[in-house]
């Protein structure tokens, strides 16, 4: 008798498992495997999307436009990744919206570090104001490397047409290109710059956010996503804050000289980025690779509009996009520098 009430229980426990399981609301994001995706990692694996009643499905690509268009498709309900000149053509057609803040660049967090080949390095092309003349990899036409390009360009004073772009379509290809010496020089993020000057045939020469800080990454969604389940992506963004607390106790505190330092609360988010991001970085390459993401996933608003304009100068991005459109401000309280209306 015993034994049948005990397998009841059993049953039951077991039945009352599959119905939690099968209550989770799925949703898919689009991401890159790079450290600057970490809060969405640590979001899954330590249970906060759970916690929300979600099942998070991650589907990775190999650069940030194709996810911008996988989320306007509806091939993924969110992403999260840079902002380029194909996401603000999608946004400005009313497809897909930021919602919340990803990695920026930030003085004192690198991030994106420009690179120059050995043999072009070991030529002279030792210094960021040395780009004209050079053959530069990046992953595509309108990227955020593109971008980061042209606001370097402004601030030292030389014509971006002066250097010679060589969109290759994913890091790999850009890593590839720059080890085989077919390019002078590439931007890359600095796990893969890192391993680059580890290897011996790239060296950095410079950080991204020593010349021009900005708001590289948002968090975003599909309009429709948002209107029809909205209490999902309010779900999500609550799930991906908790997140970010997280990551910006372990990888943003500084000590009273302004040093990073890095304890026991980076030591155990560590494994989990390890567990996601490609190359697999070593631990003291996590640490030195966390760029800055806001806490509180806050935009720098003001930039997200100075960067649409940048693209329309190009002729990237239609003039009558309009930058307000393309942000939903409703999800996380307190966003940074607002353009005055």
């Amino acid at each position: 008798m015993l034994n049948r009430f005990i397998a009841a229980l059993a049953a039951i426990v077991t039945l009352g498992a599959a119905l939690a399981a099968s209550a989770q609301e799925k949703v898919s994001i689009a991401a890159l495997r790079f450290v600057s995706s970490a809060p969405i990692f640590i979001a899954l694996e330590k249970g906060y999307f759970k916690e929300q009643g979600l099942e998070v499905e991650l589907k990775f690509f190999d650069a940030a436009q194709p996810i911008a268009v996988a989320v306007a498709a509806g091939d993924a309900e969110l992403g999260i990744t840079g902002l380029t000149g194909g996401f603000f053509n999608l946004a400005g057609k009313g497809a897909i919206r930021i919602i919340a803040a990803q990695s920026r660049e930030e003085p004192g967090y690198d991030f994106v570090a420009y690179i120059a080949s050995r043999k072009a390095f070991d030529a002279g092309f030792t210094d960021p104001g040395k780009f004209p003349g050079k053959s530069i990899a990046i992953t595509q036409t309108g990227s955020t490397f593109h971008y980061m390009l042209g606001l370097l360009a402004e601030k030292r004073g030389f014509k971006l047409t002066d250097v010679t772009l060589k969109p290759l379509q994913s890091i790999a290809n850009v890593t590839a290109a720059l080890k085989g010496e077919q390019v002078d020089g590439a931007l890359l993020p600095a796990n893969n710059a890192y391993t680059a000057e580890k290897d011996g045939f790239g060296k950095i020469i410079g950080w991204v956010h020593q010349e021009t800080p900005w708001q590289l990454g948002a968090l975003f969604a599909g309009n429709r996503v948002i209107e029809q389940r909205r209490v999902m992506v309010e779900k999500f963004v609550a799930a991906y804050l908790k997140a970010c607390a997280d990551y910006g106790e372990a990888f943003l505190q500084r000590d009273s000289s302004g040093k990073r330092v890095f304890g026991d609360k980076a030591e155990a988010l560590i494994p989990i980025i390890q567990k996601y991001v490609e190359p697999k970085p070593s631990a003291d390459q996590v640490k030195a690779s966390a760029s800055y993401i806001d806490p509180q996933g806050r935009l720098l608003v003001r930039n997200i509009y100075e960067q649409v304009a940048w693209y329309q100068a190009q002729g990237m991005v239609a003039r009558d996009a309009d930058a307000a459109k393309m942000l939903d401000l409703s999800f996380v309280k307190d966003h940074l520098d607002p353009p005055k209306r």
